[in-house]
Order: structure tokens, then C-alpha cells, then sequence
């Protein structure tokens, strides 16, 4: 979508799902990025995402995160990455365009361009807002996954459910019974005779994984333990439906790429003063008919698949185009 001897910088602090989104919206636009992680130290990690950077990466200095000549166009997401960006844009003399994926905090002018959520409440001429969030289950890997299946997948029984367990997170905790309902559920699903495959991440609780293992395993399913390649597209391809826990926006979006119903296991109590952006999200996706509640059985439902990537990188080339035409 832009040339691609187009320079690109993703810059994060290094969290999977803000380099995620960063990366999925460079590769839609037929780009290769240069991944770059900060990590600012005390005081100035307190002060972000206002700034001022933390000078030892300061972008420019030699052996810091963001040396090397400024790029074409970099793509940022997370607080700690705003003021980096700023100070980015002001070293290229304006030339580098800038992206920021989620609202900065700091107003419109934190970019040249900006994407959130539908259900934030910043807007601007510069802001564009989806229902879902950018993310790298392109249809196009999808329907690879589809067209050559995976032969650890491939082979269970019909109708195929994918969990996508998540665990605690600055929104959510799942507590004692959480873990105990939701253990419960998948084993009145695994009884109805679903084929199911599963997955876990870093922050899912060890007795919920535990329990699921055992269920899953127990009925001949596909519970991935970290060895072999990464099955999470797979799993998405080839499933009839999709459980997913409420933590992750991120899985949720995904999941609602692939076109298939979409249950969302929502944990019962919210961090106290958490705001409450999954939820929004959530909420949204159920009144575009893409997702459900799971209450331990299956549901069978159409929508059209979900995806904003193509959206989000075409307003990107053409602000970026915009951009590259207007003398700095």
C-alpha cells in the first residue's frame, strides 16, 4: 500500500499487545518495521505520557532505542511511547509522519494521525475510530490456515472450539469462583462433544489452566503447551466457534476476524477504578451481532467477519500521502 522502501519505526515500551497492533498496521500498509523498545527510568517513566523522554533515549543519540536517521513514518502505542514520538517528529524537522494507536492522553496533537477504539471519546480530523482494534489475523492468513490446516487441528472431531484463555489484568481479576464457572462451562462443552483446542497466556491463572488441561486433554482435544509452532492462527482458522475470556481486547478483535461466533467468558469483578474500555468494546461487538455471552454451551450465528485493518491502513497512507505533499 506504500512503497516499500518506505522507513518505518514501531516504537513501544515492549508490551505484546501494543507492538501487536503497531505491527499489524505496518504489514498492512506492505511495510517492514524496525521494532524499537523503550524503557524510560524513575522520574520520567511518573511522567508519561506528557514527558519530558527520559534523556538517555532521546531519538538521535548513538547506542539509545531510537538512534539512527528519523523515518519516513513511525507507529507508536502505549503511554510511556507518546512522548518519544513527539520528540521524534521534532528531531525530523517535522518530516517523520506520525501514528499513535489508542488515545495518548494528551490531546489530538500527539500525532499526525490517531486510531482508538469506537467507544473512546477522543475524535478530531486527524482521529479515526473502529469498532475493533488493529491486530496482525489478516483475512489473508486466515484463509491460508484454512486452505492448509494444521495436522495437530485438523484431525478433531466437529463442531471445533478454540478457547483463548487470558487471565488478570489492569481491568480485570478473576477470582476463586471465576476460575471455578468458567472450568465448569468448558467441561460442559468438552460433554456435548465439541473437538476443542486450546491456549493460555502468561497471565491466565494455573488452576484455570490446569483444570482446562485436564478437561481437554481428557476428551482427545489440543491443548498447546509452548512446544511446536504457535497454533493461535490455526486455531482461529479452523474453528466452528470461539471461546475467549473479556481481559484481552485484543483476542476479542481477533476472534471476530475470523467470522465465527464469538463467546466471551466476562469475569466477575472489575479492578476498583479500572476504566472500563473492554467493556465498551465488548458491548459494541454485541450490538454488531459479532459476540455473545458464553454461558457453557455453543451458539450458532452469522455476522460478516470483523476486520478494521484494511480501514485503518488505508486512512494511514492517506493521511501519509497528505502529509508527504505538504511542504514542512
Amino acid at each position: 500500500m506504500l512503497p516499500p522502501e518506505t522507513t518505518c519505526w514501531i516504537i513501544t515500551d515492549g508490551k505484546a499487545g501494543d507492538e501487536n497492533q503497531c505491527l499489524g498496521v505496518a504489514e498492512a500498509l506492505g511495510l517492514t518495521p524496525d521494532v524499537r523498545r523503550i524503557n524510560p527510568r524513575a522520574p520520567w517513566v511518573w511522567l508519561m505520557p506528557w514527558g519530558p523522554i527520559d534523556p538517555r533515549e532521546r531519538p538521535g543519540l548513538e547506542g539509545g532505542p531510537l538512534a539512527g536517521p528519523p523515518p519516513d513514518i513511525a507507529i507508536a502505542s502505549g503511554r510511556r511511547a507518546a512522548p518519544s514520538l513527539a520528540a521524534l517528529k521534532r528531531l525530523s524537522g517535522g518530516k517523520t509522519f506520525t501514528v499513535f494507536l489508542k488515545d495518548p492522553r494528551t490531546g489530538t496533537g500527539a500525532a499526525d494521525f490517531i486510531w482508538v477504539p469506537e467507544h473512546d471519546r477522543l475524535r478530531g480530523p486527524n482521529v479515526l475510530a473502529t469498532v475493533t482494534s488493529p491486530h496482525r489475523v489478516s483475512a489473508e492468513r486466515i484463509a491460508a490456515a484454512r486452505a492448509k490446516p494444521d495436522q495437530r487441528l485438523a484431525g478433531l472431531k466437529r463442531p471445533r472450539v478454540a478457547l483463548l484463555l487470558g487471565g488478570d489484568s489492569k481491568h480485570h481479576r478473576f477470582t476463586g469462583d471465576d476460575i471455578v464457572r468458567l472450568t465448569a462451562q468448558i467441561g460442559s462443552l468438552a460433554q456435548s462433544g465439541a473437538g476443542l483446542m486450546a491456549t493460555a497466556s502468561r497471565r491466565s491463572p494455573s488452576a484455570l489452566v490446569e483444570g482446562v488441561k485436564a478437561i481437554v486433554r481428557g476428551k482427545g482435544g489440543f491443548f498447546w503447551d509452548g512446544s511446536g509452532e504457535n497454533p493461535y492462527v490455526a486455531m482461529l482458522a479452523l474453528a466452528d466457534a470461539i471461546v475467549v475470556t473479556a481481559d484481552s481486547a485484543n483476542m476479542v478483535g481477533e476472534a471476530c476476524a475470523t467470522g465465527r461466533p464469538v463467546l466471551v467468558f466476562e469475569p466477575s469483578e472489575r479492578k476498583q477504578g479500572s476504566p472500563s474500555r473492554i467493556s465498551g468494546q465488548i458491548l459494541a461487538l454485541k450490538r454488531a451481532g459479532a459476540v455473545r455471552s458464553f454461558q457453557g454451551r455453543l451458539e450458532s450465528y452469522a455476522y460478516p467477519a470483523l476486520d478494521s485493518i484494511p480501514e485503518i491502513a488505508s486512512a494511514v497512507a492517506a493521511a501519509f500521502a497528505r502529509h508527504r505533499s505538504t511542504p514542512t
